[in-house]
């Protein structure tokens, strides 16, 4: 169950690889101009999955588009959870079901100072937000990470638009991003925004945190495909139904409970709104949180899990929050 969302007819119009693994798609609504958005939105999209459907939320890359298409950026991902197969299987000329342009990451402006981190695909929100701040004077900063220099998307546009303040961090010739190096360097008032992988992201928070530095100065979105385990088909027993369902390495926890007749509600689609999350009633162990909703301590704990992004490994038990409701006499 969708939170909301007008949907919208597209067509890929072109298709293209900026870098190694990763595919850009241009999408043209079939009934006018693709609609202008603030920059670090996204689309949900819709895909075909053999008889089934599923949805996968994107960013959008760049500022808002003035040629009538959208952009969206995708990784191949393997084992993939159903939507980068998904994606990279589409040619020119399909036709997709996305949502309007949301946004849940948007850009504070009149900040002193601004830090942008990106790691691996993490970059498609972040280069519209250099955009924006660069066309209006702020003279950001950007620190780019990717394990390899061919997986660095959109570089020659980027280092047109910052030059030297552009920091490229490639792991395999030692790059490795100093968190606490970088926020030492900002001004007190400074804003961080960031996107990449779930342990990247850990570790700049808890630098941050260490800082001192007020919470609401460090903005985040991540893509929910990494994370401290590899992906394994698992067992979920529902509590509150008393059935199982399997989840294989193709599905998220969200997709294979809608499969079963599960209905939860949902929004983000990559672990930040924690609108998915479920009580784990058993298992804690198995769990592989891949969201940055819930906090390190209510991971620890073990007890909600994000159905959209999060796994675990073995079984596990859940409890939905589901319970049928009384008629007028009280009976179930």
């Amino acid at each position: 169950m969708q939170v909301d969302g007008r949907q919208i007819r597209v067509t890929v119009r072109a298709i293209s690889e900026p870098a190694e693994d990763i595919r850009l798609f241009e999408l043209a609504p079939e009934s006018g101009a693709a609609t202008p958005y603030p920059a670090g939105s996204n689309l949900t999209v819709t895909l075909p999955q053999g008889v089934r459907t599923l949805t996968r939320c994107y960013s959008l890359v760049g500022e808002a588009p003035t040629d009538g298409a959208w952009r969206i950026a995708v990784k191949r991902v393997s084992p993939s959870r159903g939507g980068s197969a998904a994606m990279w299987a589409l040619a020119p000329g399909a036709v997709l079901t996305v949502t309007e342009p949301t946004s849940h990451f948007e850009l504070a402006l009149g900040r002193p100072e601004y830090l942008l981190v990106a790691g691996g695909i993490g970059i498609t929100p972040l280069l519209g937000m250099a955009e924006r701040l660069e066309r209006l004077g702020h003279r950001p900063r950007l620190v780019y990470a990717a394990r390899k220099r061919s997986q660095l998307a959109f570089l020659d546009r980027l280092q047109a638009l910052l030059g030297d303040r552009l920091t490229i961090l490639v792991g395999e010739e030692g790059g490795r991003l100093d968190c606490a190096g970088e926020i030492a360097r900002l001004d007190p008032a400074a804003e961080v925004y960031m996107c990449g992988p779930v342990g990247m992201m850990a570790a700049m928070r808890a630098a941050w945190t260490a800082a001192g530095r007020a919470p609401i100065r460090l903005r985040f979105e991540t893509f929910g495909s990494s994370g401290e385990r590899p992906a394994v088909p698992f067992t979920v027993h529902v509590r509150d139904l008393g059935s199982a369902v399997e989840v294989p390495v193709d599905r998220s926890l969200l997709d294979a409970l809608a499969d079963a007749g599960i209905d939860l509600a949902y929004d983000c689609l990559r672990g930040e709104c924690g609108l998915c999350a479920v009580e784990v009633t058993a298992g804690a162990e198995a769990l592989d949180h891949r969201d940055v909703f819930l906090s390190a301590e209510q991971k620890h704990a073990g007890t909600r899990l994000c159905a959209c992004v999060s796994r675990a490994t073995g079984e596990i038990t859940i409890d939905t929050g589901y319970r049928p409701a009384l008629d007028r006499a009280g009976q179930q």
